[in-house]
């Protein structure tokens, strides 16, 4: 088998060269990194990667823990923090929760098992102690799209506020008057951001926002469909609906087509999350588009910092208004 000590001679360097060009140490020239690359290509060299962690203490490998691997945003999310960090050097090991806090917990206590050098989570639940206990025992965690309020850890999300209130001026320029929202639980911080951002939108506009007028949702498809069976029992409807998950605004559609009812002549509908599906959706429909590659990319990168002993700051970026003709407008992207 070929060992590191044939490489360091193929290359012409000291096997130290060779263990720091692998490991991606900063002191080591770019000429010589690439020549030490060239002897690991051509003689076929695989490095012990248990030996390697048991002697650096370093995995080069990271957790992501998603919400639902099934929600499309998850999906891309997944890709982009895979692709990021295989640029990097390190592997990704995925856990989905399935919206469910006691699932998280499993997959965060199995990372943390697997000795993995930093953790990705878009948590379920605010309130799991997990979390907050690994935070505090010093392993590095970033958060994604959602976050825990209270522990001392960056935070990579997205902004939706403004985008929301795009949404609402839009609806409201279109006629609609009574608008209605679906939450998703009470416990994520995307879904109480995007409620009250909603709320304020509407009283910017002189609207009221009825308890009857809120669906309580899950991120889930049937959840959607469950609020949009309370809105239709209503004897006056919302006119359009705000579904702040697109899992949940497919359950919308779903539901209504049951009924023999149509969008967005029977009722508009608008989400937070764009996806591929919705261009393809009769019609498509109005989403709000959050740069989910460039969140995986970016909480990647800061993983690594912490992981590698830098520090690492919050990010946020912003999302903007698709609009389509799910709610009776032409299609155009507004920022």
């Amino acid at each position: 088998m070929v060992g590191i000590k044939d490489v360091a001679a193929r290359a012409g360097v000291s096997v130290a060269t060779v263990s720091r060009a692998l490991n991606g140490h900063h002191g080591v020239r770019p000429e010589t990194r690439e020549r030490v690359l060239r002897a690991v290509t051509e003689l076929g060299y695989r490095p012990n990667a248990v030996a390697r962690s048991l002697r650096t203490d370093q995995t080069r490998t990271v957790g992501l823990v998603i919400g639902d691997v099934l929600n499309p945003f998850f999906t891309e999310l997944a890709r982009s923090v895979e692709d990021t960090a295989r640029h990097h050097g390190y592997s990704v090991i995925i856990g989905n929760a399935d919206e469910r806090s006691a699932l998280q917990d499993h997959h965060v206590r199995t990372l943390l098992d697997r000795r993995i050098d930093g953790l990705l989570v878009s948590p379920t639940d605010g309130g799991r102690d997990l979390v907050r206990d690994a935070a505090r025992a010093g392993t590095p965690i970033v958060f994604v799209d959602r976050w825990i309020p209270g522990i001392d850890c960056p935070v990579v999300r997205t902004d939706g506020r403004a985008a929301v209130h795009d949404l609402v001026s839009h609806l409201y320029g279109l006629g609609h008057r009574r608008l209605g929202i679906i939450t998703g639980p009470a416990t994520t911080t995307t879904s109480n951001e995007r409620v009250a951002a909603f709320r304020s939108a509407l009283h910017a506009h002189g609207l009221p926002l009825p308890a009857a007028y809120i669906g309580q949702g899950d991120f889930q498809t049937a959840s959607g469909r469950r609020a949009a069976a309370g809105f239709l029992r209503l004897s006056r409807p919302p006119e359009a609906v705000f579904a702040t998950d697109n899992l949940m605004a497919l359950g919308v559609m779903e539901e209504l087509r049951s009924r023999g009812l149509r969008v967005p002549e029977d009722m508009a509908l608008a989400a937070f999350d764009d996806i591929p599906w919705f261009l393809h959706t009769d019609p498509p429909i109005t989403a709000i588009a959050q740069p989910t590659a460039e969140l995986g990319h970016r909480a990647v990168q800061s993983l690594i910092e912490l992981a590698e002993g830098r520090s690492a700051d919050s990010v946020t970026l912003s999302a903007r208004l698709i609009a389509r003709r799910s709610c009776g407008e032409e299609e155009g992207s507004r920022h």
